[in-house]
């Protein structure tokens, strides 16, 4: 079987097709067209489905059997709809599915990103053969996914594994992109972390930062790069990033009692053990003995391609099931 992968970023669209060993052929992108609305997005994702599909050679396109679907969250999956992405509204309960498949001629399934990709970290990734763990990725946003007995768990409304919303700070705190404050998105990713550096200029506490304000929109690199240089504000910025992040990893070591935790995203990618290491040393000193024992934080391995790939098991897990096919929960 060969599966036609569809990537829907804020910022960009992929395709692919993704062959039963995990290569990719008839890679094609293109800007997410989001001021033009739901149907311009729609066009965008065909047409990219459709190249990636006539760049196959014929005997491998004959084998492309269904379409398996990234997306930014939240998602309903039984239904393959978009529910509510707070950074691309034009997509709001967009039936994404049913249009890909209208379109294309073929099935089509859809996730979000984060469930997506740790599909395909336990496919091919740095989970393979792993039944319990979680993926995080801490990029522009921070998303999860929990994988429990091989499955991903889910909820009766396709929302479970959120865990770049949990409230790490009662008494407000930085606000998220979904309205919210004090959710470890907000405070540990990059775009948290870019409004924060704003807030810093504002009130003249980073000369580093207001310096390379004067020329673009700060970003969560400049923070970081601020806080390698040694600008108090930007190292404290970091700081409770990561420390934000490691409280959240002893919270989730104690709920769920995985065997991994793997983090992906840019911004960890390019922390690496600075981010890494203090997760670790927080479960080690502070969640219970027996989980934090078992557990291993490690990154994650398919890089930005990860929601390419994870087309295959996605699809592969429900064509032919009908729970999927008549917009229903399994359970």
């Amino acid at each position: 079987m060969v599966v036609l992968a569809l990537d829907i970023g804020g910022t960009q669209i992929r395709a692919a097709a993704i062959l039963p060993d995990g290569t990719r052929l008839g890679r094609r992108a293109a800007p997410t067209p989001v001021a033009a609305g739901a149907e311009a997005i729609y066009s965008t994702c065909a047409e990219l489905l459709s190249e990636a599909e006539k760049g196959l050679p014929g005997e491998v396109r004959g084998r492309v059997r269904a379409i398996g679907i990234s997306s930014m969250g939240p998602v309903d999956p039984w239904r393959g709809v978009v529910v509510d992405p707070p950074n691309v509204q034009a997509l709001r309960d967009a039936p994404l599915a049913d249009e890909m498949e209208s379109r294309l001629g073929i099935p089509a399934f859809l996730d979000r990103d984060t469930n997506v990709a740790a599909l395909a970290e336990r496919w091919l990734g740095a989970a393979r053969g792993c039944r319990d763990f979680l993926y995080v990725t801490v990029s522009t946003g921070l998303g999860g996914a929990v994988v429990h007995d091989g499955c991903l768990m889910l909820g009766p409304d396709g929302t479970a594994g959120e865990l770049g919303h949990v409230t790490l700070m009662m008494d407000g705190g930085p606000r998220c992109n979904c309205g919210g404050r004090g959710h470890l998105e907000g405070i540990a990713a990059g775009a948290g972390l870019a409004a924060q550096a704003q807030d810093e200029v504002a009130r003249g506490g980073s000369a580093f930062l207001s310096a390379r304000a004067d020329f673009a929109p700060l970003t969560a690199r400049d923070v970081a790069e601020g806080d390698v240089a040694g600008d108090r504000a930007c190292q404290l910025l970091m700081q409770r990033a990561r420390w934000a992040f490691a409280v959240a990893c002893v919270g989730w070591v104690n709920a769920f009692n995985p065997a991994l935790i793997v983090v992906g995203g840019t911004l960890a990618e390019r922390q690496g053990e600075r981010w890494l290491g203090v997760a670790r040393s927080a479960v080690e000193g502070s969640a219970f003995r027996t989980p934090a024992a078992r557990v291993r934080i490690v990154p994650a391995q398919l890089g930005d391609d990860v929601g390419l790939v994870g087309a295959w098991p996605l699809v592969n897990d429900r064509l032919g099931d009908p729970a999927w096919r008549e917009k229903r929960p399994t359970r």
